[in-house]
Protein backbone atom coordinates (compact mmCIF):
# COMPACT_ATOMS: atom_id res chain seq x y z
CA UNK A 1 0.00 0.00 0.00
CA UNK A 2 1.35 3.67 -0.97
CA UNK A 3 2.51 5.71 1.79
CA UNK A 4 1.52 9.31 2.44
CA UNK A 5 4.85 10.10 2.31
CA UNK A 6 5.24 8.10 -0.81
CA UNK A 7 2.49 9.98 -2.51
CA UNK A 8 3.92 13.43 -0.76
CA UNK A 9 7.17 13.02 -2.85
CA UNK A 10 5.37 11.94 -6.44
CA UNK A 11 2.61 14.12 -6.39
CA UNK A 12 3.06 17.07 -4.06
CA UNK A 13 5.23 19.92 -5.40
CA UNK A 14 8.82 20.40 -4.13
CA UNK A 15 10.34 23.69 -2.74
CA UNK A 16 14.01 21.94 -1.75
CA UNK A 17 15.08 18.50 -2.46
CA UNK A 18 15.13 17.84 1.04
CA UNK A 19 12.02 18.73 2.51
CA UNK A 20 11.74 17.95 6.35
CA UNK A 21 9.05 15.34 6.06
CA UNK A 22 7.72 15.41 9.18
CA UNK A 23 4.49 13.73 9.12
CA UNK A 24 2.28 15.34 11.61
CA UNK A 25 -1.08 13.70 12.93
CA UNK A 26 -2.34 16.92 15.39
CA UNK A 27 -1.43 20.34 16.49
CA UNK A 28 -2.27 21.84 20.21
CA UNK A 29 -0.79 24.85 21.76
CA UNK A 30 2.96 24.40 21.62
CA UNK A 31 3.31 21.54 20.32
CA UNK A 32 2.85 19.09 17.47
CA UNK A 33 2.73 15.21 17.38
CA UNK A 34 3.70 12.98 14.37
CA UNK A 35 2.15 9.67 13.50
CA UNK A 36 4.24 7.81 15.90
CA UNK A 37 3.00 9.47 18.57
CA UNK A 38 6.20 11.91 19.12
CA UNK A 39 5.93 14.97 20.14
CA UNK A 40 7.90 18.13 19.25
CA UNK A 41 8.00 21.74 20.67
CA UNK A 42 6.89 24.31 17.85
CA UNK A 43 10.02 26.85 18.51
CA UNK A 44 9.38 28.43 14.83
CA UNK A 45 5.71 28.53 14.87
CA UNK A 46 5.09 27.80 11.42
CA UNK A 47 7.68 30.40 10.47
CA UNK A 48 5.88 33.17 13.03
CA UNK A 49 2.07 31.92 11.92
CA UNK A 50 0.98 30.36 15.16
CA UNK A 51 1.22 33.38 17.57
CA UNK A 52 -1.03 32.45 19.85
CA UNK A 53 -0.43 28.96 19.33
CA UNK A 54 -1.75 25.63 17.71
CA UNK A 55 -5.60 25.35 18.08
CA UNK A 56 -6.38 27.87 19.68
CA UNK A 57 -9.83 27.07 21.91
CA UNK A 58 -11.16 30.86 21.01
CA UNK A 59 -9.82 30.45 17.33
CA UNK A 60 -11.30 27.36 16.98
CA UNK A 61 -14.68 28.42 18.30
CA UNK A 62 -14.74 31.25 16.13
CA UNK A 63 -13.87 28.98 13.05
CA UNK A 64 -16.74 26.48 14.19
CA UNK A 65 -19.33 29.36 14.78
CA UNK A 66 -18.99 31.18 11.34
CA UNK A 67 -18.65 27.80 9.28
CA UNK A 68 -22.16 27.24 10.51
CA UNK A 69 -23.34 30.79 8.98
CA UNK A 70 -21.61 30.80 5.62
CA UNK A 71 -18.74 30.51 3.64
CA UNK A 72 -17.67 32.17 0.11
CA UNK A 73 -20.45 34.44 -0.62
CA UNK A 74 -18.49 36.99 -3.41
CA UNK A 75 -15.60 38.37 -4.28
CA UNK A 76 -14.14 41.19 -1.66
CA UNK A 77 -15.50 44.60 -1.08
CA UNK A 78 -19.01 43.68 -2.41
CA UNK A 79 -21.06 42.22 0.26
CA UNK A 80 -21.18 42.83 3.22
CA UNK A 81 -19.85 40.34 5.77
CA UNK A 82 -19.86 40.39 9.26
CA UNK A 83 -16.44 39.16 9.84
CA UNK A 84 -14.80 41.41 7.58
CA UNK A 85 -16.70 44.58 8.86
CA UNK A 86 -15.28 43.47 12.89
CA UNK A 87 -12.10 42.31 12.04
CA UNK A 88 -11.54 45.73 10.11
CA UNK A 89 -13.10 47.89 13.31
CA UNK A 90 -10.92 45.85 15.39
CA UNK A 91 -7.77 47.14 13.27
CA UNK A 92 -8.92 50.46 13.15
CA UNK A 93 -9.23 50.84 16.80
CA UNK A 94 -5.93 49.54 17.77
CA UNK A 95 -3.74 51.50 14.86
CA UNK A 96 -3.44 54.88 14.29
CA UNK A 97 -6.05 57.14 12.62
CA UNK A 98 -3.76 56.91 9.20
CA UNK A 99 -4.09 53.24 9.34
CA UNK A 100 -7.81 53.04 9.50
CA UNK A 101 -9.10 51.23 6.55
CA UNK A 102 -8.08 47.58 5.38
CA UNK A 103 -7.96 45.58 2.48
CA UNK A 104 -8.10 41.74 3.01
CA UNK A 105 -6.10 39.03 1.34
CA UNK A 106 -5.11 35.72 1.12
CA UNK A 107 -1.08 36.20 2.14
CA UNK A 108 1.84 38.07 2.65
CA UNK A 109 2.88 38.05 -1.21
CA UNK A 110 -0.61 39.93 -1.87
CA UNK A 111 -0.34 42.17 0.84
CA UNK A 112 2.84 43.65 -0.63
CA UNK A 113 1.78 43.43 -4.43
CA UNK A 114 -1.77 45.67 -2.99
CA UNK A 115 0.55 48.07 -0.96
CA UNK A 116 3.00 48.44 -3.93
CA UNK A 117 -0.06 49.31 -6.44
CA UNK A 118 -1.65 51.61 -4.35
CA UNK A 119 1.37 53.76 -3.58
CA UNK A 120 2.09 53.82 -7.61
CA UNK A 121 -1.81 54.82 -8.25
CA UNK A 122 -1.33 57.40 -5.16
CA UNK A 123 2.06 59.04 -6.40
CA UNK A 124 1.52 58.33 -10.25
CA UNK A 125 5.40 57.37 -9.97
CA UNK A 126 6.72 54.13 -10.88
CA UNK A 127 10.31 53.53 -8.69
CA UNK A 128 10.16 51.55 -5.15
CA UNK A 129 13.17 51.58 -3.07
CA UNK A 130 13.53 48.66 -0.89
CA UNK A 131 16.78 47.03 0.74
CA UNK A 132 19.30 43.97 0.34
CA UNK A 133 18.40 40.96 2.18
CA UNK A 134 15.07 41.83 2.31
CA UNK A 135 12.00 39.07 1.37
CA UNK A 136 8.48 40.50 0.74
CA UNK A 137 7.35 37.36 -1.20
CA UNK A 138 7.91 35.12 -4.05
CA UNK A 139 4.87 36.33 -6.50
CA UNK A 140 6.47 38.42 -9.13
CA UNK A 141 6.34 42.15 -7.79
CA UNK A 142 7.34 40.75 -4.52
CA UNK A 143 9.96 38.74 -5.91
CA UNK A 144 11.02 42.11 -7.90
CA UNK A 145 11.63 44.24 -4.38
CA UNK A 146 13.49 40.92 -2.61
CA UNK A 147 16.63 41.96 -1.72
CA UNK A 148 18.25 39.01 -2.68
CA UNK A 149 19.52 38.41 -6.04
CA UNK A 150 20.27 34.51 -6.31
CA UNK A 151 16.46 34.18 -5.80
CA UNK A 152 15.44 36.45 -8.29
CA UNK A 153 17.93 35.73 -11.01
CA UNK A 154 16.09 33.04 -12.79
CA UNK A 155 12.53 34.50 -12.87
CA UNK A 156 14.15 37.57 -14.95
CA UNK A 157 12.50 40.07 -16.08
CA UNK A 158 10.95 41.53 -13.14
CA UNK A 159 9.31 44.73 -12.60
CA UNK A 160 11.58 47.26 -13.65
CA UNK A 161 12.50 50.38 -11.48
CA UNK A 162 13.12 48.83 -8.35
CA UNK A 163 16.22 50.07 -6.04
CA UNK A 164 18.01 47.95 -3.39
CA UNK A 165 19.69 49.96 -0.99
CA UNK A 166 21.68 49.52 1.87
CA UNK A 167 19.54 48.50 4.91
CA UNK A 168 20.29 50.51 7.99
CA UNK A 169 22.10 52.95 6.02
CA UNK A 170 20.82 56.30 6.63
CA UNK A 171 23.72 58.19 5.05
CA UNK A 172 22.97 56.98 1.66
CA UNK A 173 19.64 59.40 1.42
CA UNK A 174 21.76 62.47 1.61
CA UNK A 175 22.61 62.34 -1.95
CA UNK A 176 19.88 60.17 -3.51
CA UNK A 177 17.22 61.59 -6.03
CA UNK A 178 14.10 59.97 -5.11
CA UNK A 179 11.32 62.79 -7.57
CA UNK A 180 10.22 59.44 -9.45
CA UNK A 181 10.09 57.02 -6.16
CA UNK A 182 6.93 55.94 -5.47
CA UNK A 183 7.21 54.04 -2.54
CA UNK A 184 10.25 52.55 0.01
CA UNK A 185 9.43 49.53 0.63
CA UNK A 186 11.18 48.25 4.26
CA UNK A 187 10.86 45.73 7.27
CA UNK A 188 11.40 47.57 10.36
CA UNK A 189 12.60 43.91 11.55
CA UNK A 190 14.29 42.09 8.57
CA UNK A 191 13.31 38.52 8.87
CA UNK A 192 14.90 36.40 6.73
CA UNK A 193 18.23 38.30 6.94
CA UNK A 194 18.60 36.57 10.12
CA UNK A 195 16.30 39.30 12.46
CA UNK A 196 17.83 42.36 11.91
CA UNK A 197 16.13 45.33 13.61
CA UNK A 198 16.11 48.84 11.79
CA UNK A 199 17.81 51.46 13.97
CA UNK A 200 15.46 54.62 14.62
CA UNK A 201 17.68 57.04 12.73
CA UNK A 202 17.26 54.95 9.39
CA UNK A 203 13.40 54.58 9.80
CA UNK A 204 13.48 58.23 10.51
CA UNK A 205 15.25 59.33 7.65
CA UNK A 206 13.03 56.94 5.84
CA UNK A 207 10.12 58.90 7.16
CA UNK A 208 11.20 62.33 6.10
CA UNK A 209 12.52 61.19 2.69
CA UNK A 210 8.90 60.06 2.12
CA UNK A 211 7.35 63.02 3.61
CA UNK A 212 9.40 65.59 1.79
CA UNK A 213 9.04 64.18 -1.65
CA UNK A 214 5.51 62.54 -2.11
CA UNK A 215 6.17 59.21 -1.73
CA UNK A 216 5.30 56.40 1.00
CA UNK A 217 6.58 54.42 3.66
CA UNK A 218 5.44 50.73 3.46
CA UNK A 219 6.15 48.71 6.14
CA UNK A 220 6.35 45.03 5.86
CA UNK A 221 5.56 43.27 9.21
CA UNK A 222 4.41 40.17 7.83
CA UNK A 223 6.51 38.25 10.61
CA UNK A 224 7.31 40.94 12.91
CA UNK A 225 3.13 41.81 13.33
CA UNK A 226 0.55 40.49 15.59
CA UNK A 227 2.36 40.66 19.11
CA UNK A 228 5.47 38.74 18.05
CA UNK A 229 8.23 42.12 18.84
CA UNK A 230 6.53 42.29 22.17
CA UNK A 231 4.20 45.52 20.97
CA UNK A 232 1.17 44.81 18.30
CA UNK A 233 3.52 45.93 15.90
CA UNK A 234 6.81 46.52 15.76
CA UNK A 235 6.65 50.46 14.74
CA UNK A 236 5.32 50.80 17.56
CA UNK A 237 8.68 50.49 19.09
CA UNK A 238 10.09 53.26 16.44
CA UNK A 239 7.09 55.85 17.26
CA UNK A 240 7.26 56.07 13.14
CA UNK A 241 4.06 55.68 11.83
CA UNK A 242 4.07 54.43 7.76
CA UNK A 243 1.58 54.76 5.06
CA UNK A 244 0.97 51.47 4.33
CA UNK A 245 0.89 48.47 6.65
CA UNK A 246 1.52 45.47 5.09
CA UNK A 247 0.45 42.02 7.80
CA UNK A 248 -0.17 38.40 7.57
CA UNK A 249 1.18 35.45 8.81
CA UNK A 250 0.67 35.78 12.59
CA UNK A 251 -2.99 37.79 12.45
CA UNK A 252 -4.84 34.57 11.37
CA UNK A 253 -4.74 32.46 14.39
CA UNK A 254 -3.53 29.44 11.72
CA UNK A 255 -5.48 30.05 8.94
CA UNK A 256 -4.66 32.27 5.87
CA UNK A 257 -5.07 36.25 5.71
CA UNK A 258 -2.84 39.29 5.17
CA UNK A 259 -3.72 42.80 4.48
CA UNK A 260 -2.78 45.92 3.40
CA UNK A 261 -3.68 49.01 5.58
CA UNK A 262 -3.83 52.50 5.32
CA UNK A 263 -6.00 55.83 5.51
CA UNK A 264 -9.64 55.58 4.14
CA UNK A 265 -8.29 58.87 2.09
CA UNK A 266 -5.40 56.72 0.28
CA UNK A 267 -7.80 53.11 0.23
CA UNK A 268 -10.66 55.29 -1.77
CA UNK A 269 -8.01 55.38 -4.92
CA UNK A 270 -8.60 52.06 -5.63
CA UNK A 271 -12.72 52.72 -6.64
CA UNK A 272 -12.11 54.86 -9.54
CA UNK A 273 -9.86 54.78 -12.91
CA UNK A 274 -9.58 52.48 -13.36
CA UNK A 275 -12.84 51.09 -10.53
CA UNK A 276 -11.75 47.58 -9.42
CA UNK A 277 -7.73 49.10 -9.27
CA UNK A 278 -7.72 45.58 -7.18
CA UNK A 279 -9.53 42.55 -6.96
CA UNK A 280 -9.18 39.62 -5.12
CA UNK A 281 -11.70 36.45 -5.11
CA UNK A 282 -10.97 34.91 -1.68
CA UNK A 283 -9.67 37.46 0.31
CA UNK A 284 -10.86 38.15 3.85
CA UNK A 285 -12.65 35.04 3.60
CA UNK A 286 -15.08 35.26 6.44
CA UNK A 287 -13.36 31.91 7.94
CA UNK A 288 -10.52 33.48 8.24
CA UNK A 289 -11.50 36.96 9.54
CA UNK A 290 -13.32 35.19 11.92
CA UNK A 291 -10.03 33.38 13.01
CA UNK A 292 -8.15 36.55 12.92
CA UNK A 293 -10.21 38.85 15.34
CA UNK A 294 -10.56 35.89 17.65
CA UNK A 295 -6.73 35.70 17.42
CA UNK A 296 -6.18 39.59 17.78
CA UNK A 297 -8.66 39.26 20.66
CA UNK A 298 -6.60 36.35 22.20
CA UNK A 299 -3.72 38.98 22.49
CA UNK A 300 -5.30 41.10 24.15
CA UNK A 301 -7.62 39.73 26.13
CA UNK A 302 -4.87 37.20 27.57
CA UNK A 303 -2.43 39.73 28.11
CA UNK A 304 0.35 37.63 25.81
CA UNK A 305 1.97 40.57 24.66
CA UNK A 306 3.20 42.23 27.80
CA UNK A 307 4.91 39.62 28.66
CA UNK A 308 7.18 38.49 25.91
CA UNK A 309 10.37 40.96 26.97
CA UNK A 310 10.54 38.85 29.99
CA UNK A 311 10.43 36.02 27.80
CA UNK A 312 13.06 36.98 25.43
CA UNK A 313 15.55 38.09 28.21
CA UNK A 314 14.75 34.66 30.01
CA UNK A 315 16.11 33.18 26.59
CA UNK A 316 18.59 35.55 26.28
CA UNK A 317 19.98 34.34 30.01
CA UNK A 318 19.69 30.44 29.11
CA UNK A 319 21.35 30.65 25.58
CA UNK A 320 24.66 31.34 26.53
CA UNK A 321 27.84 29.37 24.68
CA UNK A 322 31.16 30.16 22.93
CA UNK A 323 29.44 29.08 19.70
CA UNK A 324 26.61 31.74 20.18
CA UNK A 325 28.47 34.27 18.39
CA UNK A 326 25.64 36.45 19.02
CA UNK A 327 21.29 36.13 19.79
CA UNK A 328 19.80 39.69 17.52
CA UNK A 329 16.37 40.12 17.33
CA UNK A 330 13.30 41.74 19.66
CA UNK A 331 10.74 39.85 21.68
CA UNK A 332 10.49 36.39 20.49
CA UNK A 333 11.58 37.14 16.83
CA UNK A 334 15.22 35.98 17.42
CA UNK A 335 18.26 34.72 15.84
CA UNK A 336 21.01 32.92 17.20
CA UNK A 337 24.32 33.17 15.17
CA UNK A 338 26.82 30.05 14.81
CA UNK A 339 30.14 30.41 12.80
CA UNK A 340 28.78 28.24 9.34
CA UNK A 341 25.93 26.83 8.26
CA UNK A 342 27.45 23.11 8.87
CA UNK A 343 27.51 23.61 12.43
CA UNK A 344 23.76 25.60 12.44
CA UNK A 345 22.49 22.64 10.04
CA UNK A 346 24.05 19.97 12.93
CA UNK A 347 22.50 21.66 15.54
CA UNK A 348 19.03 22.22 14.40
CA UNK A 349 18.82 18.38 13.63
CA UNK A 350 20.02 17.25 16.60
CA UNK A 351 16.88 19.53 17.97
CA UNK A 352 14.31 18.21 15.42
CA UNK A 353 15.74 14.80 16.79
CA UNK A 354 15.19 15.62 20.22
CA UNK A 355 12.02 17.58 19.81
CA UNK A 356 12.94 21.04 19.42
CA UNK A 357 11.57 22.47 16.09
CA UNK A 358 13.89 25.11 14.02
CA UNK A 359 15.35 26.06 11.06
CA UNK A 360 17.70 28.54 9.70
CA UNK A 361 16.99 31.86 7.23
CA UNK A 362 16.65 32.00 3.95
CA UNK A 363 19.06 34.64 4.02
CA UNK A 364 21.40 34.02 6.59
CA UNK A 365 21.97 30.07 6.75
CA UNK A 366 24.00 30.55 9.79
CA UNK A 367 21.68 31.47 12.09
CA UNK A 368 19.23 29.52 14.08
CA UNK A 369 15.62 30.96 14.36
CA UNK A 370 13.38 31.36 17.60
CA UNK A 371 9.67 32.42 17.12
CA UNK A 372 8.03 30.09 19.38
CA UNK A 373 3.97 30.85 20.16
CA UNK A 374 3.94 33.34 21.90
CA UNK A 375 2.06 31.57 24.96
CA UNK A 376 5.26 29.66 25.51
CA UNK A 377 5.69 29.21 29.20
CA UNK A 378 8.83 29.78 31.39
CA UNK A 379 9.01 26.05 32.00
CA UNK A 380 8.81 25.54 28.20
CA UNK A 381 11.52 28.10 27.66
CA UNK A 382 13.72 26.15 30.15
CA UNK A 383 13.03 23.00 28.21
CA UNK A 384 13.86 24.23 24.44
CA UNK A 385 16.81 26.11 26.32
CA UNK A 386 18.27 22.72 27.55
CA UNK A 387 18.30 21.06 24.31
CA UNK A 388 19.35 23.51 22.17
CA UNK A 389 22.87 23.75 24.63
CA UNK A 390 22.99 20.33 24.30
CA UNK A 391 22.76 20.18 20.75
CA UNK A 392 25.82 23.17 20.79
CA UNK A 393 27.88 21.11 22.90
CA UNK A 394 26.91 17.55 20.93
CA UNK A 395 29.04 19.69 17.99
CA UNK A 396 31.18 21.88 19.15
Amino acid sequence: MITQRQVFLQHMAQTTSFPLSLEIERADGMYLYDTSGKKYMDLISGISVSNVGHRHPKVVNAIQLQLEKYLHLMVYGEYIQSPQVQLAQWLSKHLPEALNCSYFVNSGSEAIEGALKLAKRLTGKTEIISFKNAYHGSTMGALSVGGNENFKNAFRPLLPDIRILEFNNAEQFKSLSVKNTACILVEPIQGESGIIPATKEFLSVLRSVCDENNCLLIFDEIQSGAGRTGKLFAFEHYQIVPDILCIAKGMGGGMPIGAFISSHQNMHALTNNPMLGHITTFGGHPVSCAASKAAFEVLEQEALISIIPAKEKLFRTLLVHPAIKEIRGKGLMLALQFDSFERNKKIIDSCIENGVITDWFLFCDNAMRIAPPLLISEQEIHEACAIILQAIKQHC
